[in-house]
């Protein structure tokens, strides 16, 4: 078996700049696995640096190298086969870089798994409905280039208590579509939420406040959530069937984001959202900017569950994108191990003979 993992360094087409980081680069790592004749890719998009819980990228590839691949290969190497990629979230670990590792293993098993069965990730999950298209935008920054908007079913405006640009706002406005006002966290008081809300909304349709206090902070997220009409939701608190129960429990939202990297891959991300339909919240699939590949899997994933419009577009960026190779077997996308080689940085390769 063999397990090589690169690095690729994107910078965003459009930078998003919000109230705790301007989001403008973007690392995505890709793990190649080879066992046999077989092949299977994942990918995850960590954060640039460890914020609000979420581990940084260098974490993300000390944790894989150091824990996560070498217990993939100690498993393959004992037992004579694979993890099963189904049940391959259970082992996550403490550390926050265990979930997103964790979830860059399991989608390359998944991609294995189906390919061997001759089979593609959409007739696993079939599509059951078309939740739509969310995108990011920037409330904050009144020149920045946006997306196209073609199709998109609702905004997720960053925000914080320093207010907004009134350019921007002007901008929200005129696109006429439904906006999460997304704090990341950077809100210390009810009041900092009061102002940016009475700011806003005689010029946009707010259907959710998300993530205002730090994270953990149930306590006063329920409080303001009882104070204001729009819904409220959460987002960097979302982690584990725990985090869905304690927020249940607080009553403390009713729109939860879940983002499979964060959760600790594509299966505890199905846990996640039915645990959350159980206890009467909203979902929608959130992401890290991951490249065509990712986003692709993410997409099957929101149509095949009960969710909301999702961050499932493909993300545009700057110089030559990685090839793919549309594939009737596996997650839909063919990453070319050659093109990996050429356009990304390797970081790991190990073979370990069964």
């Amino acid at each position: 078996m063999e397990a090589t993992l690169y690095r690729h360094d994107v910078a965003l087409a459009h930078a998003v700049l919000g109230g705790a980081q301007h989001h403008e680069i973007r690392s995505r790592l890709y793990l190649s696995l080879r066992d046999g004749a077989s092949r299977g890719v994942g990918e995850v998009a960590p954060q640039p640096r460890s914020l609000n819980g979420d581990p940084g990228v260098d974490e993300v590839v000390a944790e894989l190298v150091e824990t996560v691949i070498p217990q993939l290969l100690a498993i393959r190497d004992r037992e004579g086969a694979l993890a099963s990629w189904s049940r391959w979230g259970r082992l996550v670990g403490p550390r926050p870089a265990s979930r997103t590792a964790v979830a860059l293993v399991e989608m390359a098993l998944l991609d294995i798994e189906l390919r061997r069965e001759g089979c593609a990730l959409d007739k696993w999950w079939p599509a059951m409905h078309d939740p739509g298209v969310q995108r990011a935008v920037s409330l904050l920054d009144g020149e920045a280039e946006w997306p196209d908007l073609a199709g998109v079913r609702r905004l997720r405006a960053k925000v914080s208590p320093s207010g907004v640009h009134p350019a921007a706002l002007d901008r929200v406005a005129a696109a006429g579509l439904p906006v999460i006002l997304d704090f990341n966290a950077t809100a210390t008081d009810a009041s900092q939420v009061h102002a940016v809300i009475a700011r806003v909304a005689s010029h946009l349709d707010v259907v959710a406040i998300e993530q205002p206090f730090r994270v953990g902070n149930l306590v006063d997220t329920a409080a303001l959530a009882r104070e204001i009409e729009p819904l409220m939701s959460l987002d960097e608190g979302v982690r584990s069937l725990v985090d869905v129960e304690q927020i249940a429990r607080y009553e403390a939202a009713r729109l939860l984001c879940v983002k499979p990297a964060r959760v600790g891959g594509l299966a505890n991300a199905r846990a996640v959202i039915a645990k959350a339909r159980e206890r009467g919240m909203r979902v929608y699939l959130g992401g890290f900017f991951e490249s065509p590949y990712a986003r692709h899997v993410h997409r099957l994933l929101a149509q095949h569950c009960d969710v909301e419009a999702s961050d499932v577009a493909p993300v545009a960026t700057r110089g030559t994108p990685l090839a793919l190779v549309k594939s009737d077997v596996g997650l839909g996308w063919e990453l070319n191990e050659d093109v990996l080689e050429v356009s990304t940085t390797r970081l790991r390769c190990r073979a370990s003979e069964p």
